[in-house]
């Protein structure tokens, strides 16, 4: 293997591969599949919040604090896997996640009061929470710069699938056996098997460069290419660059690095993380509770529900297609002001049924437009030794928000102010986070990782 500066880096040739399904498209797999059991599981707090309120008795208040228990959770989980995936690898970061979420999970299910379900939840939450961070960095390393974004915006495809799963699934389980436990336990041995597939993933060998594992990442680009049937070249592998040991402090440390390396930048990653998602979790977390409010009958709103992320599908398709002709962020300047515009029309037509499910799918769509664009926008916008963890805090941001903003709505922008204003005002922080992206953050078609 060649060394010299006139010849390509190992990060070229890995992003220079050609795509096999049989390669980069099995990471592409294995990774969309833990991102639909985090889609699962948040869109499994609203579906739990109707069926918990009647089974221990529980007001509006209370029952906010199942999706805000479970949404923290993911928040401290995003920064904290964030930062391990940067400081001990992608691969067992990647395979712990999942791991941590199937076991408080199971203990959630056999939780005897409200307290020690939230404190369960909180704990599966802390354990999903690092899926999509560290499966954003793990696949968006192996994949192809020319395909990264069609690949990226594709991983959200996972998102309404489990989400919809969830919907239908608990549905089913609800007319039939009328227990909530089992909305919980059926989705736990996929979620384990899973976990087991995943620990044959490889390491990231653009992780491996930067912490000197040079032997490593040899092995694993050779390999690459190998399986992938390019022509093999000289390549050259740069010194290590210094990376945070993992420790109490190593989280804020990346925090402090990620300001550092541009404070705009990183501004606009988080407010578009925290509106953009605050409106989607809103509806996540109370649209089976308002439409039951409206007079739907339980199964009828959670399959709903289940609609309105179900044809997101149609939404991630729609920004496949368009994220590498239109670019990032005229995306996201259009879809995400549209998606909150949708979701107050909801709030106005809730009491005639057949508008309001047109425009609840109307919202679906639309917002699952913005959101995977979302994703590869704020994965590409960082170097790789701040990718998961940039990543991861701006998702921990976003589902701080995510978590106290339904428990807020609830309590008192719901009953205080009523459903339209409530939501236009959570569209209003989309409008502010577009502005500040459209004059501080730079577009990120076909640029080349670093």
């Amino acid at each position: 293997m060649n060394t010299y500066t006139t010849v390509p880096s190992g990060e070229q040739v890995v992003q220079e591969l050609p795509w096999r399904w049989k390669v980069q498209g099995r990471i592409f797999l294995i990774g969309g599949l833990g991102f639909m059991f985090d889609a699962w599981d948040v869109t499994l707090n609203g579906i739990l919040i109707p069926l918990l309120s009647k089974h221990w008795s529980l007001q509006p208040a209370d029952a906010g604090w199942i999706g805000t228990a479970n949404l923290i959770g993911m928040a401290l989980g995003a920064f904290a896997w964030g930062t391990i995936a940067d400081t001990i690898g992608r691969k067992r970061a990647f395979t712990a996640t999942l791991l941590i979420f199937s076991i408080f999970t199971v203990l959630g299910a056999v939780a005897p009061d409200i307290v020690w379900f939230c404190i369960f939840r909180f704990m599966a939450g802390f354990g999903l929470g690092g899926c999509i961070p560290v499966d954003y960095a793990l696949v968006g390393e192996f994949t192809p710069r020319k395909h990264r974004g069609k690949v990226l915006t594709a991983m959200d495809g996972w998102w309404p699938v489990g989400a919809a799963l969830c919907g239908f699934i608990s549905a089913g389980l609800v007319a039939a056996f009328a227990d909530w436990r089992l909305t919980m336990l059926v989705m736990v041995l996929p979620a384990l098997l899973v976990f087991w597939v995943r620990r044959s993933v490889p390491e990231s060998p653009l992780f491996l460069i930067r912490r000197g594992r040079r032997q490593e990442a040899a092995d694993v680009i050779d390999s690459l290419v190998l399986a992938t049937g390019a022509e093999p070249r000289a390549y050259s592998l740069p010194a290590p660059q210094d990376a945070p040991r993992l420790s109490a402090g190593s989280a804020w440390q990346q925090l402090r690095r990620i300001w550092q390396f541009n404070w705009k930048i990183t501004t606009a990653a988080w407010a578009l993380f925290f509106s953009i998602l605050l409106v989607y979790y809103l509806s996540l977390t109370w649209m089976p509770r308002i439409l039951i409010g409206a007079g739907f009958e339980e199964y009828k709103a959670f399959v709903t529900t289940a609609g309105m992320a179900g044809v997101g599908l149609l939404g991630v398709a729609v920004a496949a297609v368009l994220v590498e002709r239109v670019g990032r962020k005229w995306i996201l300047a259009i879809t995400a002001p549209l998606s909150a515009l949708a979701l107050v029309i909801v709030s106005l037509v809730v009491d005639i049924p057949d508008a309001a499910v047109f425009w609840l799918l109307a919202f679906g769509f639309v917002i699952q437009v913005a959101i995977p664009v979302l994703y590869t926008y704020v994965s590409e916008l960082y170097p790789t030794e701040l990718r998961g963890s940039g990543f991861g805090w701006a998702s921990t941001f976003s589902r701080v928000g995510a978590g106290i903003g339904p428990l807020v709505f609830a309590s008192y922008f719901w009953p205080e102010l009523g459903l339209a204003t409530s939501f236009a005002l959570a569209g209003g922080l989309i409008v502010v986070a577009v502005l500040w992206m459209a004059l501080f953050a730079p577009e990120t078609k076909q640029l080349e990782l670093d």
